[in-house]
């Protein structure tokens, strides 16, 4: 169905027609001062010194072709020349009962849906997931979530660092710790064990030993080198324990990503784009778009039209060592031929933009991608602590992120323990639940390009713009229903009535702005707007609630009324938490 704006608009379209104006000076914005009106429309200004007529009579005359609309209750002209618009009580009931009868509560699906590629996640193997990670993952589970609620086929894709240098020191650092494994017995012909030599939380251990040890030491440095080279040329012995590597490594992180209910659907790395990058390279050299600069293959990709210098796109090192353009470039060649994407996103640290600049236009450039593919870089800003720096534990390290998961719980487990509403095992089941929200809700309320500062204090607050904040007030909407319930209503085939009251009909204004708010996020790629929606419909249901004698309605028709409208809010409520990659609980 259409969005509500979208109405409006086309009303006053027909309106500006029949009154012999272009259709164009009908664009309707939500008021700015609500206190006044709820929609206005200020194309009679813009129309003045076309037609040589003041704005005002222009407005009267598009003012008067409203008079028996049924889309508004009042349309006030307002010098000189404003159209001040509030919407018919029983239009806007009309409208959230469509909603209601909609399984998308009347989002629109794409009528010509893409094909989209999500690039995010992007952890190290072998390495704990660290608070440096938590963004991408959570901005990125968002963005394919929205997506794929508008229809959209969205492939989620971790593209793991799972190559290179970081593995030749494991390799090295187990060899000289563990000489005798049959992995590095040239002779060995038989079958490698099946089990790792090694568990997650010595291979954690191992490689921060092994570059530590490489930096002091240049035998050993180039003794890694030297295994990162036999790995990637096909070593038998170097292979088998990259896949106990990988095995131990995604086995811990699918563990984390599921904590964070983050999902991806292929667990792809740079490995898997290595096959690609010979045949890339000689077509490079092949067509003419490489040329060799200091010994190095590079791309040019500088534009005219730019106002600072964009180095080129490196393929190949002097040494011939393939380097992160390349790989990149190579996994787009991987994408192509799988999936023929109309876009990637790539959820990444925004101070890598260069980076994906060169890649994008040496993509383009070379035929790599379709000039039609969208490849989209949506760059996010750090986390921060309190002293406005990256955030760190107290002793000044990076925190690994399950001790964050495990401090936001502990918080929020302190806080409902406070209220000894529940049970100990409920209290915990619960705190994980709200500790998540609060996580998320955190981070997503913030435009993915900014910086921000991670207080737990006041993520965990049960009240201002908070996750908690958002699940009390889903929670306190489920309590109302299930009393409702137990008094012998009924919360199926209810009908939302026209709104009696000045709270009422400001909760239903703010519902009847989700179709609007969806297509707009999507459009932006910015999940920060789903947060302040709800936030504000949050908080219009609170003071509908605190206003309200909504179970003690003595008019039975009226408090059915009441309940339909709540059970609709939550419904919006719960479906945007769900887009956001969080769920409410049943109580706190």
């Amino acid at each position: 169905m259409k969005t509500l704006l979208e109405l409006i608009t086309i009303e006053m379209e027909t309106a500006f027609e029949n009154a012999g104006y272009d259709r164009e000076l009908a664009r309707v914005t939500l008021s700015n001062r609500p206190d006044l009106c709820e929609y206005q429309c200020n194309g009679a200004m813009a129309g003045a010194k076309r037609y040589k007529k003041a704005p005002f009579m222009i407005a009267e005359d598009v003012a008067s072709r409203l008079e028996n609309s049924a889309c508004f209750s009042s349309v006030d002209v307002v010098k000189p020349g404003f159209i001040n618009l509030k919407l018919s009580p029983d239009y806007v009931a009309a409208y959230l009962n469509d909603m209601a009868a909609d399984e998308k509560l009347g989002v629109e699906e794409e009528k010509n849906p893409k094909t989209i590629i999500i690039d995010y996640g992007g952890p190290n193997v072998a390495k704990p997931l660290h608070v440096g990670h938590l963004r991408s993952a959570i901005i990125g589970e968002s963005i394919k979530r929205i997506a794929r609620f508008k229809g959209h086929h969205v492939t989620g894709d971790i593209h793991l660092g799972d190559w290179g240098y970081q593995m030749g020191l494991i390799i090295t650092e187990l060899k000289k710790r563990k000489p005798d494994l049959p992995y590095f017995d040239e002779n060995f012909t038989g079958d490698y064990p099946e089990e790792a030599p090694f568990t997650i939380g010595e291979l954690e251990e191992i490689y921060p030993t092994a570059s530590a040890y490489a930096k002091e030491h240049e035998d050993y440095r180039e003794e890694a080198l030297h295994a990162t080279y036999l790995l990637q040329n096909g070593d038998r012995g170097c292979t088998a324990i990259w896949k106990h590597i990988m095995a131990v490594s995604v086995a811990d992180l699918k563990k984390n990503y599921e904590r964070l209910n983050v999902h991806f659907d292929l667990w792809k790395g740079e490995a898997d784009a290595q096959k690609f990058i010979p045949d890339m390279v000689q077509m490079l050299k092949d067509k003419g778009y490489a040329r060799y600069d200091d010994g190095a293959l590079v791309v040019d990709v500088q534009e005219e039209t730019d106002n600072k210098e964009v180095p080129p796109c490196m393929i190949l090192k002097s040494d011939g060592a393939a380097l992160y353009d390349t790989t990149d470039l190579a996994t787009l060649v991987d994408r192509e031929q799988e999936f023929h994407p109309d876009q990637v996103i790539y959820v990444v640290d925004k101070r890598q933009e260069l980076h994906f600049i060169q890649v994008f236009r040496c993509a383009k450039k070379t035929g790599i991608v379709p000039q039609e593919t969208e490849l989209t870089f949506l760059g996010f800003g750090t986390m921060n602590g309190k002293d406005g720096k990256p955030f760190k534990t107290r002793e000044g390290g990076v925190m690994r992120l399950e001790n964050l998961i495990r401090e936001i719980e502990d918080e929020m487990y302190k806080k409902i323990m406070d209220n000894r509403t529940v049970d100990e095992s409920e209290a915990r089941k619960t705190a994980r639940t709200v500790g998540l929200a609060a996580i998320k809700y955190g981070d997503l309320s913030n435009q993915a390009s900014k910086d921000y500062i991670f207080d737990v204090d006041r993520f965990t607050s049960f009240e201002g713009n908070t996750g908690p904040y958002i699940l009390y007030t889903i929670v306190r909407i489920k309590s109302i229903l299930a009393k409702y319930e137990e008094m012998g209503g009924s919360i199926a085939d209810l009908k939302i009535p026209a709104p009696a009251g000045e709270y009422e009909k400001a909760l239903m204004l703010q519902a009847l702005k989700f179709n609007d708010v969806i297509n707009t996020v999507y459009e932006e790629t910015a999940p920060h707007k789903i947060c302040a929606y709800i936030y504000d419909l949050a908080n219009e249901f609170n003071k509908f609630y605190h206003e309200t004698k909504i179970l003690a309605e003595e008019d039975g028709a009226r408090r059915k009324g009441y309940i339909s409208l709540l059970v609709l809010t939550k419904r919006v409520l719960e479906t945007c938490i769900g887009l956001l990659g969080f769920e409410a609980p049943e109580r706190m």
